[in-house]
């Protein structure tokens, strides 16, 4: 592992990610989540993986900043660029054709990429529940059913980080819906939620 490499990627996120933070109340510095992915992939087999781990660490950074694909190049190179590429949505399509595309391309995205976009929407479903964006209870729930299509699209590529997914998908969807038994809102609604 290139350590000099790697703390210099965190540092270019966080710099790229100043001012941002997760959707919430917390106000949860949005550095923390790629921290969270990259952490999640070197605990998970990918230590050695400098370049997968420093894409996780810049996964966000040319969707959700001024980031240009160059300036990557040019400070990690191709490779990292390519893997972050492959994960970056293109914000200038409506939202709902963007969670579309995701689902269409996981399953043709190169090895590193799929490693990545799995650790990722593991960290989304655990913030989901410990950093509570002020979304209503539906909306998180379509979340965790629209990661587990993206996911579903990789079955069987990659067993210890599909494993864990699974595993956070089903403790998440069990507090949701304990929340939902509790919550007036819902009375007389049934199963309208599954």
């Amino acid at each position: 592992m290139d350590s000099k490499k790697l703390f210099q990627a965190a540092t270019f996120a966080a710099q790229k990610h100043t001012g941002q933070f997760r959707k919430g109340s917390a106000h949860v510095p949005y550095i923390n989540h790629p921290l969270q992915v990259a952490d999640l992939l070197a605990h998970k087999g990918e230590a050695e993986n400098t370049n997968l781990l420093i894409a996780a660490l810049l996964h966000d950074v040319i969707e959700d900043t001024q980031t240009q694909p160059d300036e990557i190049e040019q400070m990690f190179g191709k490779e990292v660029l390519d893997i972050v590429l492959e994960v970056s949505d293109d914000k200038n399509l409506p939202k709902e054709i963007r969670k579309q595309k995701q689902i269409e391309k996981a399953a043709h995205l190169s090895p590193s990429a799929q490693k990545l976009k799995i650790a990722d929407k593991i960290c989304n479903l655990k913030d989901i529940i410990e950093v509570a964006p002020n979304w209503p209870l539906w909306r998180k729930l379509d979340y965790y059913t629209w990661a587990e299509n993206v996911v579903g699209q990789m079955k069987g590529k990659h067993p210890v980080l599909e494993g864990l997914f699974y595993e956070r998908l089903a403790q998440g969807r069990e507090v949701l819906l304990t929340r939902k038994k509790r919550s007036p809102w819902f009375k007389g609604w049934g199963n309208l939620w599954g």
